[in-house]
């Protein structure tokens, strides 16, 4: 019984996570392998990310539907798709469901904005403009603004790198963090067949919205407790007789 309950547990899925993975495997078995790969229909074109037309033609719609495609390799989607549901799942029952989709969109969408940014610095510095136009897709970037939350609220949980080395999950994040910069300094902006300035965006974009939302809820919580001092009485207890020498009680 218990066998069973852990094993339930260890494999369970949350609702929006859920989603999230039925959307994305729908977008890739539906529209990019059977009208795009076999129909000839140019979905990516219009829905993956290319910087010149985010930045030059103003498609921002492709900030966020970039991260839904994916590559025909199925070990692209089906990676992501296993580290949404890794880490996901815990997030979203630590979160809810509204802020875990609003943290993951936010989240891909940072990171596909300062991978444009990144390559039009680039062009500007080094002027090669091939990473403006070569196209990005998957769900990394926002998988890796999940990572960096994972490692700041589950940072001493122990994971299993292949199975078989434990490490606690905050060292495997900040690992893989100096992993994609060391990689994207040894390329260029757009770090060849790997985005690898789109994963450190993701990282990036997290950690803002994080820092953002613990401001604000802190200053929702001062006004409340400001507000509340305010409408705070005084009330004096004269009930009972003071003893000699002692004044009455007071509270609030």
């Amino acid at each position: 019984m218990n066998r069973n309950s852990q094993m339930q547990m260890n494999f369970s899925i949350s609702p929006m996570v859920k989603l999230l993975v039925i959307i994305n495997v729908a977008v890739w078995l539906g529209l990019q392998i059977a009208l795009e790969y076999f129909g000839g229909v140019p979905i990516s074109k219009w829905f993956a990310l290319y910087p010149a037309k985010v930045l030059l033609d103003f498609q921002i719609w492709q900030l966020v539907s970039y991260m839904f495609l994916h590559t025909y390799q199925v070990t692209h989607i089906l990676f992501n798709m296993i580290m949404l549901w890794f880490l996901g799942t815990e997030l979203e029952q630590r979160w809810g469901k509204k802020f875990f989709l609003s943290y993951y969109l936010i989240s891909g969408a940072g990171a596909a904005l300062f991978y444009c940014l990144g390559t039009w610095i680039y062009f500007l510095i080094k002027g090669d403009s091939t990473s403006l136009v070569i196209p990005v897709m998957g769900a990394s970037g926002a998988i890796f603004g999940l990572l960096l939350a994972y490692g700041i609220l589950f940072g001493e949980k122990m994971i299993y790198i292949f199975g078989a080395f434990p490490m606690k999950a905050k060292y495997f994040v900040m690992i893989l963090g100096a992993v994609e910069f060391a990689s994207l300094l040894t390329s260029n902006a757009n770090g060849g067949d790997v985005a690898n300035l789109a994963h450190l965006g993701g990282l990036l974009s997290g950690y803002l919205m994080l820092l953002g939302w613990t401001r604000i809820q802190q200053y929702q919580w001062a006004r409340k407790t400001k507000k509340r001092n305010r409408n705070l009485r005084l009330v004096v207890d004269n009930e009972q007789k003071p003893k000699t020498g002692e004044g009455p009680k007071y509270w609030n």
